[in-house]
């Protein structure tokens, strides 16, 4: 499956669960490496939202039959000092700007999201300067 969007600004929030090492552990296993404390979003336009939906639905996320394709990884959520910190589905991926070298990710889709046309991307690499990328850049999102 292959993903085609814009890069984005977010809210700049995903520091916060990306650096907890209950995740960063986790990530390791979906990786091979630790993550990046941080995401990059990726606008999809229309034409990539049935294949990023089927991911949703294999994620658990929307309802439908789970059609073949990546692999979802659980990711487990956690509670520490009494804060919930939820739990996500990471699909691995590789991804690059138009005609650039590939960068390994993984796709993750947290289980309380509100994108449903955002993909948000995860790398042992910070990826603006790994791509390099920028907002309004296009990028492409290999799934495997």
């Amino acid at each position: 499956m292959r993903l085609r969007g814009v890069v984005s600004s977010g809210l700049g929030r995903a520091h916060v669960f990306m650096s907890q090492q209950h995740y960063q552990a986790q990530f390791k296993l979906v990786l091979g490496i630790g993550a990046w404390p941080g995401t990059l979003n990726v606008d999809l336009p229309d034409e990539c939202l049935a294949d990023y939906g089927s991911l949703r639905v294999s994620a658990g996320l929307d309802e439908g039959e789970v059609p073949p394709g990546p692999v979802p990884l659980r990711i487990d959520g956690f509670e520490r000092d009494g804060r919930s910190f939820g739990g996500a589905t990471a699909f691995v991926a590789r991804i690059r700007r138009e005609e650039g070298g590939w960068v390994d990710c993984a796709v993750l889709i947290p289980d309380l999201t509100r994108h449903t046309q955002t993909a948000e991307v995860i790398s042992g690499t910070f990826l603006r300067e790994g791509l390099p990328c920028e907002d309004g850049d296009v990028v492409q999102i290999d799934l495997s």
